[in-house]
């Protein structure tokens, strides 16, 4: 299996590229994410890759990071989604999003997706349920920056529920320290 390339980037035609390697051209299919972060055409680029063989293909994917790559795998474990689909998902929302649509079980967002249709949304949310968070930092806790991270595990920690933590924390603004985040999040959720 190829894992991990490290060339010189030939040419980028959206979703593919050629990385030559030692003198060998790889084409490499990438989601949209990864496309928007690579370097010029002829500096070097550094992809994390799945090899997919078929009866009739040998394919290579390749990724910005391993995160990536681990969503990827997982997402394509799920029944009914295919290695494009799941570089579809990938261009369609970043992993921060991916996760808190799985938290907050959300199917809307990932319809929005060109090639997801409700009952594919729904597969993907019930699979990946406890999956993705556990990849992607518990409960999407990923998905959340710096502060916000901090009121979030306080609130998990004091047993609200992944849902109502996140929807609490909608309702703190950002650059709010974490002591009061915490006091708007619990007021928001005394409310509710």
């Amino acid at each position: 299996m190829i894992g991990r390339l490290s060339g010189i980037l030939l040419e980028k035609n959206p979703p593919q590229l050629l990385v030559d390697v030692g003198g060998v051209g790889y084409e490499v299919d990438v989601p949209m994410s990864t496309f928007y972060n690579l370097p010029g055409v002829g500096e070097k680029v550094v992809l994390f890759t799945h090899q997919a063989i078929r009866e009739d293909a040998h394919l290579l994917f390749g990724f910005g990071n391993a995160e990536e790559r681990a969503v990827f795998r997982q997402l394509i474990k799920i029944t009914g989604v295919g290695a494009r689909t799941a570089l579809s998902i990938l261009s369609g929302m970043s992993i921060a999003d991916l996760s808190q649509a799985v938290t907050l079980q959300e199917a809307g967002r990932l319809v929005k997706v060109p090639g997801i249709g409700k009952k594919t949304a729904e597969r993907l949310l019930l699979e990946l349920k406890g999956k993705l968070g556990a990849d992607i930092g518990a409960g999407g806790v990923a998905a959340v920056p710096d502060a916000k991270s901090d009121i979030l595990n306080a609130l998990l920690a004091l047993g609200y529920s992944d849902k109502e933590a996140l929807l609490a924390l909608k309702t703190v603004p950002a650059g709010a320290t974490v002591s009061d985040g915490i006091k708007q999040a619990l007021k928001a959720l005394s409310k509710g």
